[in-house]
């Protein structure tokens, strides 16, 4: 099959009927007796993402020509867990603005937004014992504890000007890639592929995922809140040294790279004007792409080992897709 890339509505149009049955199980699994849970938890959910990481385990699944229903609920509980941590990482952060929209602890409050993001959490492990699979438990317990742990490698590394690429590549695995792999990798395991299938969909998503937040690194300081969803500059508000950053200290002058120093330290707005500057003229965002297509070719190399398809030519789509945001 020759290479022939399609955008994300065609890839959306190639599981629709899919996804609806994936929406339908996430309605059906968000109803709670407690009022504030269904309002807060639609919120979010409703909120406008593209539901990435679920549609993942849909085409790794189909990929493999899985033909039953476990798909379902497994890329259901990917979204839970995708939506707890962005309830979680709002209130760490602090965040107003999220896919264009007020973000839940903005509108409701941290306390509300910490607790329902543990109530899906803890209804994903309801519906992980339902599918009845250890190999599925195992996958998606490990996978909901290295997150934590990179949540918690991220915050030690806030306001800390000094962490180094190798630190800030190993959050992305932990926190961003982990998910992605673990939904790639499910799509294998449901469809009772061999080991070497799911180690390979294992690095598809693994590399996929970190090219993703590579290129999320890019658009935080080139693109508009609308185009973001988000505030502009806010991972430097933030005190957040991202690869842009990093590579832009390690680059600039002796001044540019104080001056870095300092608006990681200090956090804020300040000095976001001068920053941006420093990252355009030291090739920091070309240099942050540049590594993020080779995480997207990884990604690419992992799929010879599938057959042809539809949904293989998806997947080769989506690792394109994800440093081309304008496809």
């Amino acid at each position: 099959m020759s290479e022939v890339l399609i955008s994300f509505d065609e890839i959306n149009a190639l599981c629709h009927q899919d996804m609806t049955e994936v929406n339908r199980v996430i309605r059906q699994r968000l109803q709670s007796d407690v009022a504030l849970v269904n309002q807060l938890g639609h919120y979010i959910i409703d909120s406008g993402g593209k539901r990435f990481r679920p549609l993942l385990v849909l085409l790794s699944a189909r990929a493999h020509g899985y033909e039953g229903d476990l798909h379902y609920p497994l890329a259901a509980i990917i979204e839970f867990i995708h939506t707890a941590t962005l309830l979680h990482d709002d209130v760490v952060d602090e965040s107003s603005l999220r896919r264009g929209k007020e973000t839940a602890n903005a509108l409701f409050g941290n306390a509300a937004s910490v607790l329902v993001g543990d109530f899906l959490y803890s209804r994903a492990f309801q519906m992980m014992v339902d599918v009845n699979s250890m190999r599925v438990m195992d996958i998606l317990a490990n996978t909901t504890n290295v997150i934590a742990e990179g949540e918690v490698m991220q915050l030690m590394n806030v306001h800390d000007a000094d962490t180094s690429e190798q630190r800030y590549v190993e959050v992305i695995h932990s926190k961003t890639a982990k998910l992605f792999e673990a939904a790639t990798r499910l799509g294998v395991v449901i469809s009772t592929g061999d080991e070497r299938q799911e180690k390979a969909m294992a690095r598809y998503g693994k590399h996929l995922g970190t090219a993703f937040q590579l290129i999320d690194d890019v658009l935080d300081y080139t693109s508009t809140s609308d185009d973001m969803g988000k505030n502009v500059g806010d991972d430097l508000a933030e005190g957040k040294p991202t690869l842009p950053l990093i590579c832009a200290m390690s680059r600039g002058s002796v001044a540019q790279a104080e001056l870095i120093r300092k608006a990681i330290e200090q956090g804020g707005y300040d000095y976001i004007d001068q920053v941006q500057q420093i990252i355009h003229d030291t090739g920091a965002l070309d240099y942050t792409a540049a590594v993020a297509r080779v995480e997207a070719d990884h990604a690419l190399d992992a799929l010879d080992q599938l057959k042809d398809s539809d949904y293989k030519q998806a997947l080769v789509s989506l690792a394109h897709l994800s440093v081309d945001r304008n496809r």
